[in-house]
């Protein structure tokens, strides 16, 4: 049997993406400051972590809508991804598979792709460090998965995490305390934002050494 054309549920385009720029000056930011900046927003299942305490993410997202315990759409992703691209993807809750490995890393790397952040196990977990590519995964799994060709699945469609919709071209950010989403047309909003978070903060730090406490800065007595 050929199975399901891919390409008729593969949306290349007619989505933007998050600017450039903008995807730039958001890698100086924490995943944290970025939520709290945008209104608390954003906040991917908090199960979902960085594979490697060094990874970090920052890029516009490629939705995937993979089926349970399946992996093919993960392979037609990663092909139809553009460099930069972090694939965001859901797997209908059937969480307890390795849909993803070092073969998978090495070619997203390979490719120029910023990162993967799935709502799903991963496996391999020493050799994903080695390859370098950013993973963040629900936790670690070595059980196999399906290829099948009948199976339906879509790339480039708004995902459902909970309450929270990600769309594609929305800006990703990860790191250890975790994933947060700025849809694209707040991204340029909630950056700047969130610089000027950072920057109070730093001022905040400066008050808290020479000797005022949080009680009397946050108004909190």
């Amino acid at each position: 049997m050929a199975g399901i054309d891919p390409t008729s549920r593969i949306r290349a385009d007619g989505f933007d993406r998050v600017a450039p720029d903008l995807v730039e000056r958001a890698r100086a930011l924490s995943a944290a400051t970025v939520h709290e900046a945008g209104g608390k927003i954003g906040v991917m299942p908090p199960q979902i972590k960085p594979v490697h305490p060094h990874f970090r993410v920052c890029g516009p997202a490629l939705t995937v809508h993979s089926p349970p315990g399946d992996n093919l759409w993960l392979h037609h992703a990663i092909c139809a991804a553009r460099p930069g691209d972090v694939l965001v993807v859901h797997c209908n809750g059937a969480f307890d598979h390795g849909y993803w490995g070092e073969v998978m890393s090495t070619a997203a790397k390979a490719r120029g792709l910023g990162g993967l952040v799935i709502d799903g196990g991963v496996r391999d977990y020493l050799l994903l460090g080695e390859v370098g590519f950013p993973v963040f995964a629900r936790g670690q799994c070595i059980r196999g998965t399906g290829k099948d060709r009948d199976a339906i699945g879509w790339i480039n469609a708004p995902l459902l995490f909970g309450s929270l919709v990600v769309h594609p071209g929305d800006l990703v950010i990860g790191d250890n305390d975790g994933v947060v989403i700025v849809p694209q047309a707040r991204a340029g909003e909630v950056i700047l934002a969130s610089e000027r978070r950072d920057a109070d903060e730093l001022a905040i730090c400066a008050r808290l050494m020479a000797g005022e406490t949080t009680l009397d800065i946050y108004g909190l007595r």
